[in-house]
Protein backbone atom coordinates (compact mmCIF):
# COMPACT_ATOMS: atom_id res chain seq x y z
CA UNK A 1 0.00 0.00 0.00
CA UNK A 2 1.40 3.37 -1.04
CA UNK A 3 1.01 6.74 0.63
CA UNK A 4 2.40 10.26 0.44
CA UNK A 5 5.23 11.53 2.63
CA UNK A 6 3.93 14.68 4.35
CA UNK A 7 6.89 15.66 6.52
CA UNK A 8 9.92 14.42 8.42
CA UNK A 9 9.36 12.64 11.72
CA UNK A 10 12.64 14.03 13.08
CA UNK A 11 11.07 16.92 15.00
CA UNK A 12 11.19 18.31 18.52
CA UNK A 13 8.04 18.42 20.68
CA UNK A 14 7.74 22.16 19.99
CA UNK A 15 7.98 21.56 16.26
CA UNK A 16 5.48 18.71 16.55
CA UNK A 17 2.87 20.99 18.13
CA UNK A 18 3.32 23.54 15.34
CA UNK A 19 3.03 20.76 12.75
CA UNK A 20 -0.23 19.51 14.28
CA UNK A 21 -1.72 22.99 14.13
CA UNK A 22 -0.78 23.34 10.48
CA UNK A 23 -2.02 19.90 9.46
CA UNK A 24 -5.34 20.23 11.31
CA UNK A 25 -6.61 22.57 8.58
CA UNK A 26 -6.16 19.81 5.99
CA UNK A 27 -8.53 17.33 7.64
CA UNK A 28 -11.75 16.58 5.74
CA UNK A 29 -14.55 15.92 8.23
CA UNK A 30 -17.56 16.45 5.97
CA UNK A 31 -17.50 13.69 3.37
CA UNK A 32 -20.08 10.93 3.94
CA UNK A 33 -18.82 7.38 3.44
CA UNK A 34 -20.54 5.89 0.42
CA UNK A 35 -18.75 2.55 0.13
CA UNK A 36 -16.85 0.19 2.38
CA UNK A 37 -15.92 -3.28 1.20
CA UNK A 38 -12.67 -3.68 3.15
CA UNK A 39 -11.90 -2.12 6.51
CA UNK A 40 -8.55 -2.06 8.30
CA UNK A 41 -7.95 -1.88 12.03
CA UNK A 42 -4.64 -0.54 13.34
CA UNK A 43 -3.01 -0.53 16.76
CA UNK A 44 0.37 -0.17 18.51
CA UNK A 45 1.71 -2.02 21.55
CA UNK A 46 4.84 -1.72 23.67
CA UNK A 47 6.07 -2.60 27.13
CA UNK A 48 6.19 0.19 29.67
CA UNK A 49 9.54 2.03 29.65
CA UNK A 50 10.52 0.19 26.43
CA UNK A 51 11.52 1.98 23.22
CA UNK A 52 10.57 -1.05 21.11
CA UNK A 53 7.14 -0.54 19.51
CA UNK A 54 4.99 -3.06 17.64
CA UNK A 55 2.53 -1.83 15.02
CA UNK A 56 -0.13 -3.95 13.40
CA UNK A 57 -2.78 -3.65 10.69
CA UNK A 58 -5.54 -6.17 10.07
CA UNK A 59 -7.77 -5.94 6.97
CA UNK A 60 -11.26 -7.43 7.24
CA UNK A 61 -14.19 -8.00 4.92
CA UNK A 62 -16.90 -5.57 5.95
CA UNK A 63 -19.69 -8.07 5.21
CA UNK A 64 -18.71 -10.77 7.69
CA UNK A 65 -15.60 -9.43 9.50
CA UNK A 66 -13.48 -12.26 8.11
CA UNK A 67 -9.75 -11.50 8.10
CA UNK A 68 -8.22 -10.79 4.68
CA UNK A 69 -4.67 -9.83 5.69
CA UNK A 70 -2.50 -9.15 8.75
CA UNK A 71 0.75 -7.20 8.75
CA UNK A 72 2.95 -6.21 11.67
CA UNK A 73 6.29 -4.51 12.24
CA UNK A 74 8.60 -3.60 15.11
CA UNK A 75 10.84 -0.56 15.40
CA UNK A 76 12.69 1.46 17.99
CA UNK A 77 11.05 4.76 18.89
CA UNK A 78 13.00 7.78 20.14
CA UNK A 79 10.32 10.48 20.35
CA UNK A 80 9.53 11.17 24.03
CA UNK A 81 6.19 10.55 25.70
CA UNK A 82 4.31 13.87 25.62
CA UNK A 83 0.52 13.99 26.15
CA UNK A 84 -1.17 15.08 22.94
CA UNK A 85 1.82 14.09 20.82
CA UNK A 86 1.45 10.31 20.84
CA UNK A 87 1.10 10.34 17.05
CA UNK A 88 4.82 11.12 16.77
CA UNK A 89 5.59 7.91 18.69
CA UNK A 90 2.99 5.63 17.14
CA UNK A 91 2.17 6.74 13.59
CA UNK A 92 5.62 5.99 12.05
CA UNK A 93 5.50 2.34 13.09
CA UNK A 94 1.93 2.04 11.82
CA UNK A 95 2.91 3.46 8.45
CA UNK A 96 5.57 0.77 8.12
CA UNK A 97 2.88 -1.85 8.69
CA UNK A 98 0.56 -0.20 6.14
CA UNK A 99 3.40 -0.16 3.60
CA UNK A 100 3.45 -3.97 3.71
CA UNK A 101 -0.26 -4.35 2.90
CA UNK A 102 -1.29 -5.89 -0.40
CA UNK A 103 -4.99 -5.19 0.19
CA UNK A 104 -6.36 -1.65 -0.22
CA UNK A 105 -8.79 -0.90 2.63
CA UNK A 106 -11.63 1.53 1.94
CA UNK A 107 -11.67 2.70 5.57
CA UNK A 108 -9.13 2.57 8.40
CA UNK A 109 -10.10 2.44 12.08
CA UNK A 110 -7.50 3.27 14.73
CA UNK A 111 -7.44 2.70 18.47
CA UNK A 112 -7.07 6.38 19.32
CA UNK A 113 -8.45 9.85 18.71
CA UNK A 114 -8.93 11.86 15.56
CA UNK A 115 -10.33 15.36 15.92
CA UNK A 116 -11.20 14.79 19.59
CA UNK A 117 -7.80 16.22 20.45
CA UNK A 118 -6.54 19.53 21.90
CA UNK A 119 -5.37 20.64 18.44
CA UNK A 120 -7.90 18.54 16.47
CA UNK A 121 -5.04 16.36 15.25
CA UNK A 122 -4.96 13.03 17.05
CA UNK A 123 -3.14 10.13 15.53
CA UNK A 124 -6.21 8.88 13.61
CA UNK A 125 -6.29 12.20 11.75
CA UNK A 126 -2.52 12.32 11.32
CA UNK A 127 -2.42 8.78 9.94
CA UNK A 128 -5.40 9.54 7.71
CA UNK A 129 -3.57 12.46 6.11
CA UNK A 130 -0.57 10.25 5.36
CA UNK A 131 -2.76 7.46 3.94
CA UNK A 132 -5.12 9.90 2.16
CA UNK A 133 -8.15 7.72 2.80
CA UNK A 134 -11.10 7.63 5.23
CA UNK A 135 -9.98 7.07 8.80
CA UNK A 136 -11.85 6.80 12.10
CA UNK A 137 -10.64 7.30 15.65
CA UNK A 138 -12.23 4.90 18.15
CA UNK A 139 -10.67 5.38 21.58
CA UNK A 140 -11.35 3.62 24.85
CA UNK A 141 -11.04 6.78 26.97
CA UNK A 142 -11.63 10.51 26.64
CA UNK A 143 -8.80 12.93 25.89
CA UNK A 144 -10.72 16.22 25.73
CA UNK A 145 -14.29 17.48 25.97
CA UNK A 146 -17.43 17.09 28.01
CA UNK A 147 -20.38 14.78 27.48
CA UNK A 148 -23.50 13.30 29.02
CA UNK A 149 -23.47 9.57 29.59
CA UNK A 150 -25.25 7.83 26.69
CA UNK A 151 -28.09 5.40 27.33
CA UNK A 152 -27.36 1.81 28.24
CA UNK A 153 -28.84 0.37 25.05
CA UNK A 154 -26.23 -0.57 22.43
CA UNK A 155 -26.20 2.12 19.78
CA UNK A 156 -26.95 4.94 22.22
CA UNK A 157 -24.80 8.02 21.63
CA UNK A 158 -24.12 11.44 23.10
CA UNK A 159 -22.13 14.37 21.77
CA UNK A 160 -18.55 14.98 22.85
CA UNK A 161 -18.16 18.77 23.01
CA UNK A 162 -14.91 20.71 23.18
CA UNK A 163 -14.41 24.46 22.89
CA UNK A 164 -17.98 24.89 21.68
CA UNK A 165 -17.77 22.27 18.93
CA UNK A 166 -18.90 18.66 18.59
CA UNK A 167 -15.60 16.82 18.14
CA UNK A 168 -16.94 13.28 18.45
CA UNK A 169 -19.60 10.99 19.81
CA UNK A 170 -19.62 8.87 22.93
CA UNK A 171 -20.99 5.52 21.77
CA UNK A 172 -22.38 2.61 23.76
CA UNK A 173 -21.38 -0.50 21.84
CA UNK A 174 -22.44 -3.09 24.41
CA UNK A 175 -24.89 -3.05 27.31
CA UNK A 176 -23.38 -2.60 30.80
CA UNK A 177 -19.93 -1.68 29.46
CA UNK A 178 -18.11 1.62 29.23
CA UNK A 179 -18.67 3.58 26.00
CA UNK A 180 -16.06 4.28 23.33
CA UNK A 181 -15.12 7.70 21.96
CA UNK A 182 -15.55 8.04 18.21
CA UNK A 183 -14.16 10.94 16.19
CA UNK A 184 -13.34 11.79 12.60
CA UNK A 185 -9.87 10.91 11.42
CA UNK A 186 -9.96 12.13 7.82
CA UNK A 187 -12.14 12.00 4.67
CA UNK A 188 -15.29 10.92 6.51
CA UNK A 189 -18.09 12.64 8.38
CA UNK A 190 -18.90 11.97 12.02
CA UNK A 191 -22.21 10.23 11.38
CA UNK A 192 -20.55 7.79 8.96
CA UNK A 193 -17.77 7.15 11.50
CA UNK A 194 -20.30 6.21 14.18
CA UNK A 195 -22.22 3.99 11.75
CA UNK A 196 -19.04 2.08 10.85
CA UNK A 197 -18.12 1.56 14.50
CA UNK A 198 -21.55 0.20 15.37
CA UNK A 199 -21.65 -2.00 12.26
CA UNK A 200 -18.35 -3.66 13.22
CA UNK A 201 -19.10 -4.47 16.88
CA UNK A 202 -19.59 -8.21 17.08
CA UNK A 203 -20.57 -8.76 20.70
CA UNK A 204 -17.57 -6.96 22.15
CA UNK A 205 -17.12 -3.44 23.48
CA UNK A 206 -14.32 -2.79 20.97
CA UNK A 207 -15.12 -2.91 17.23
CA UNK A 208 -13.74 -5.95 15.46
CA UNK A 209 -11.14 -4.14 13.30
CA UNK A 210 -9.30 -2.57 16.23
CA UNK A 211 -9.91 -5.61 18.43
CA UNK A 212 -8.15 -7.81 15.89
CA UNK A 213 -5.33 -5.27 15.51
CA UNK A 214 -4.92 -5.23 19.30
CA UNK A 215 -4.66 -9.01 19.36
CA UNK A 216 -2.05 -8.91 16.60
CA UNK A 217 0.26 -6.33 18.23
CA UNK A 218 0.08 -8.08 21.60
CA UNK A 219 0.95 -11.33 19.84
CA UNK A 220 3.96 -9.63 18.24
CA UNK A 221 5.08 -8.03 21.48
CA UNK A 222 4.74 -11.15 23.60
CA UNK A 223 6.37 -13.30 20.92
CA UNK A 224 9.42 -11.03 20.85
CA UNK A 225 9.73 -10.88 24.63
CA UNK A 226 10.11 -14.62 25.06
Amino acid sequence: MKFHRLHSWAVTPTEAVALQRRLAHLVDSRTPLVQCRLIAGADVSYDRFSSRFYGGVVVLNMDDMSIIERQGVARTVSFPYVPGLLTFRETPVLLQAFAKLRAEPDVVMLDGHGQAHPRRMGYASHTGLWLDRPTIGCAKSRLVGEYKEPGQRPGSVSRLRFEGDTVGYVVRTKRNTKPVFVSVGHKIDLRSAVDVVLATCKGFRIPEPTRQAHLLVNELRCGNSE
